[in-house]
């Protein structure tokens, strides 16, 4: 499988002019719509309290000051995030309701054999929001203090070791695939749980392993020494963690993987207001309070995110996810 990977940095980087894929370009309008008159939905497809919706409902409330009326977050939960996504792509063209997604959105059509939407011919991205990286930890008892002696490890003994992750299809199963892909097609068992919190304490107590977990709730057990981080999914060492090393400076070839989170309208809401939540967004995500807040979650704030390099980075994205879910055989379970 071919890396798109090594060009995230230069699609993050795109501005106004980036080279999207046809229809997802934004062109100016003819004439500036109306902003809706009603409160605008912006539906979160995970459950309320998590950490999607928690920073969903943060940049919510930023940008209603900047726009015209509310912005109310709407969780809507079900066959992963089919039916939460669904609901956009069967709503209003006038802005008044938006999507918050993450890596969720490039996987659908991987993972579900029948979808009732596109994800990228039903959806005009308006922004990135944000990465965040994966770091790998591991029971202080595994033999491997380094990545390249887990790598060592894992080659000599193919399929012996369980990997834990938050959730079938989730951004921490993503990432770990994408690992042992990269890594030189490495063998080891899958064992789902439901979240984070839930594989954890089968990691400390050794039942399984290991676990790429996201860094917000793996930075505290690497720093207290209760698990050991061997590297972490980010192109260069993040100012989260600086004495992490990454995969790829450890040997692992473009290896970089996030969970990344993504506001986007159904397709046919005028460009104009595309512009305007683009706006809104930036704009949150630049204020030092949101953006010391997101960086607690473990966010990379991107603050200069367009319509045109959001919509080529969930291209790209797709183009990375979707070959490997179909290889892995990942199914939504």
């Amino acid at each position: 499988m071919t890396n798109p990977i090594l060009n995230r940095r230069q699609i993050l980087a795109l501005g106004a002019g980036a080279l999207a894929a046809p229809g997802l370009l934004v062109r100016p309008a003819a004439a500036q719509p109306a902003w809706p008159s009603q409160p605008v939905r912006m539906v979160v497809p995970f459950a309320a309290g998590g950490p999607t919706d928690v920073p969903a409902r943060l940049l919510a409330e930023e940008m209603s000051k900047a726009l015209p009326n509310r912005i109310v977050v709407e969780n809507r939960t079900g066959s992963g995030v089919v039916i939460g996504t669904d609901v956009v792509a069967k709503g209003p063209q006038d802005g008044s309701m938006l999507l918050y997604s993450t890596v969720a959105h490039a996987v659908t059509r991987a993972m579900f054999p029948s979808l009732p939407f596109d994800p990228i011919a039903d959806f005009t991205p308006c922004a990135l929001v944000g990465q965040v990286p994966v770091i790998l930890l591991v029971n202080n008892d595994f033999p491997a203090r380094t990545l390249a002696e887990f790598i060592a490890q894992l080659k000599e003994n193919p399929g012996r070791y369980d990997y834990a992750s938050s959730g079938n299809g989730g951004a921490v199963h993503l990432a770990t695939e994408l690992f042992l892909h990269a890594a030189g097609g490495l063998r080891a068992n899958h064992v789902p749980y439901r979240g984070s919190s839930a594989a954890l304490p089968d990691v400390l107590s050794g039942r399984v392993p290991m676990i790429f977990d996201i860094a917000a709730s793996a930075l505290p057990y690497a720093r207290s020494g209760q698990l050991r981080a061997l590297g972490i999914s980010t192109r260069e060492r993040s100012p989260l963690a600086p004495e992490i090393p990454t995969m790829i400076e450890q040997g692992v070839a473009g290896y970089e993987a996030y969970t990344w989170h993504m506001v986007l309208a159904r397709s046919g809401t005028p460009p104009a207001i595309i512009q305007q939540v683009n706006r809104a967004v930036n704009a949150a995500v630049s204020l030092p309070a949101v953006k010391e807040r997101l960086l607690g979650m473990a966010m990379q704030v991107v603050s200069d995110s367009t319509p045109d390099s959001a919509a080529a980075y969930l291209r790209s994205e797709i183009g990375v996810w979707e070959p490997l879910v179909r290889a892995a055989g990942i199914r939504a379970s």
